[in-house]
């Protein structure tokens, strides 16, 4: 018989929770969700008893706390949910995937990629393009002008160099791609998501 640990904080959910929480249906109404891998069910236990923990203590922001804690644990069980739209991925694209956003300053090298994630080039370029609708070349890109943005709100950085961190040919094709994906320059961007002038 299986042991059950009861811990209790409550919380007011926030918008994206719902699409976290479509775990498999047992039965009518009731979901629920293995964690087959025993580092990830303790990860996502250890964060469980920190928010019931912070949400009784005695922090000024001990709610804050205890919600960014079952927010973190939510988001690990998200990981593992098979219902989840990526979760049929091909665990070779997975890892072409993490390959690229590992060197995402690097020339993109279908040879290495494709020897990164066990596949032939042409192989690797279908079962991706299959599965993910993209090219593994545009979804570098994507996950480059991602980067750019959390960079222009949350650094310093100047345009230039974050083009350059990113591995960007110059500053001018930078900035092209980025109005092409966004609508707006990488300044302009910065600008109204800050609310303010943030040349440096």
């Amino acid at each position: 018989m299986e042991k059950w640990d009861l811990l209790f904080a409550h919380f007011l959910p926030r918008p994206e929770w719902p699409a976290w929480l479509n775990w498999p249906e047992k039965s009518a109404g009731f979901m629920a969700l293995q964690l087959k891998d025993p580092a990830l069910c303790k990860r996502v236990v250890s964060r469980l008893r920190d928010m019931v923990h912070l949400a009784r203590g005695a922090q000024p922001r001990r709610e804050e706390l205890g919600l960014n804690a079952l927010e973190e644990a939510l988001l690990w069980c998200d990981s593992a949910n098979p219902r989840r739209t990526d979760a049929g991925f091909d665990p070779r694209v997975r890892k072409a995937m993490e390959f690229i956003n590992a060197h995402l300053a690097e020339p993109f090298s279908g040879e290495a990629l494709a020897c990164a994630a066990g596949l032939s080039a042409s192989h690797l370029r279908h079962l991706f393009h299959a599965q993910t609708g993209d090219s593994p070349r545009n979804f570098q890109e994507q996950q480059r002008l991602r980067r750019a943005r959390d960079l222009l709100v949350m650094s310093r950085l100047t345009v230039s160099e974050i083009s350059q961190e990113l591995g960007f040919e110059n500053p001018f094709y930078f900035t092209l791609r980025f109005k092409k994906h966004t609508g707006e320059n990488p300044t302009a961007f910065r600008k109204r998501m800050l609310g303010r002038d943030f040349s440096p």
